[in-house]
């Protein structure tokens, strides 16, 4: 939506993430885990807190005008509470929608700190790729400072990447592991769709290609309104407007769109790399889908 976000991470003292499975780390209890959304200045606070072995806490604080004091939203949340754009208004989010996102099956809940999305060897073509400052945090830094332990001395030596045959494939499928795959991927409860887009570091080349023929090519069981029935697939090849995760990426109906919370604004940079992707890096001129793999 436009937001600079900003995330910070506090782990209690002489407890390390646990890394042994490499695409979902163990947190200690009493890690505690702000991100910040800005809108020009500051406007919210969201606040996850780990109470006991299984039991996270959600909070969201609302900063006032001048950004001095942040007070704890309701736990449904604040409806509309600024304008990010014209007639375009920002939510707060609830406990629900914290909890919608975040908690999964058999795993912690904080998205975005795992083998992959921390490695060193970062994607120049991610969409929003901020340029790496000694504050960031990665797999390198983390093990330095013993805040990381029983992470596979492989990834110290050869840093996990998604493994594509393009710049821009390795970019789309990065992109859609980091913000699709924390619901669509194997274990989760929307395993039973039977799509799969979270990149694993931990699956062989085979399996990871098997994950990927659940998208590309495989008919949608959302039908894009716009076409005859049957005519929809999760990614067509080479035809990105008979594609529903382009067309529910590029709408804002809050029936219809993807990710189907915290989002008012199509992000188009994202939208545009996975459109051309699907029209140039999946489709051979005899017709054939290409795939790639991690």
């Amino acid at each position: 939506d436009g937001a600079k976000k900003k995330r910070w991470i506090y782990l209690p003292a002489k407890k390390p993430i646990d890394a042994k499975l490499a695409d979902d780390w163990v947190f200690p209890v009493g890690t505690k885990v702000w991100k910040e959304f800005s809108f020009g200045k500051r406007i919210e606070t969201r606040y996850l807190e780990k109470t006991g072995k299984k039991v996270w806490t959600y909070a969201t604080y609302a900063w006032n005008e001048n950004e001095t004091d942040a007070v704890l939203v309701d736990e449904t949340g604040s409806p509309n509470h600024v304008e990010i754009a014209p007639g375009v208004r920002h939510n707060l989010p609830g406990v629900i929608d914290c909890k919608a996102c975040h908690e999964g099956q058999g795993r912690d809940v904080v998205l975005g700190f795992n083998a992959l999305q921390l490695s060193p060897d970062r994607d120049p073509n991610a969409p929003h790729a901020e340029q790496f400052t000694s504050e960031m945090v990665n797999l390198k830094n983390l093990v330095d400072q013993k805040l990381l332990i029983h992470l596979p001395k492989r990834f110290m030596i050869e840093p996990p990447v998604v493994v594509a045959n393009s710049p821009r494939a390795r970019a789309a499928l990065g992109y859609l592991s980091a913000n699709c795959g924390g619901c669509h991927n194997s274990t989760d409860p929307l395993s039973t769709l039977g799509m799969y887009l979270k990149r694993s570091v931990d699956v062989t080349p085979e399996a990871a290609k098997r994950e990927l023929e659940t998208v590309i090519g495989h008919k949608s069981k959302y039908q894009i309104p716009e076409l005859e029935v049957d005519q929809s697939y999760r990614i067509l090849p080479g035809d990105p407007s008979r594609s529903t995760m382009i067309y529910r990426m590029a709408t804002r109906n809050p029936y219809r769109q993807m990710p189907p919370l915290g989002t008012k604004i199509v992000d188009q940079e994202a939208v545009d790399l996975i459109t051309k992707w699907i029209q140039e890096d999946l489709f051979h001129r005899n017709g054939e889908k290409q795939l790639t793999h991690q």
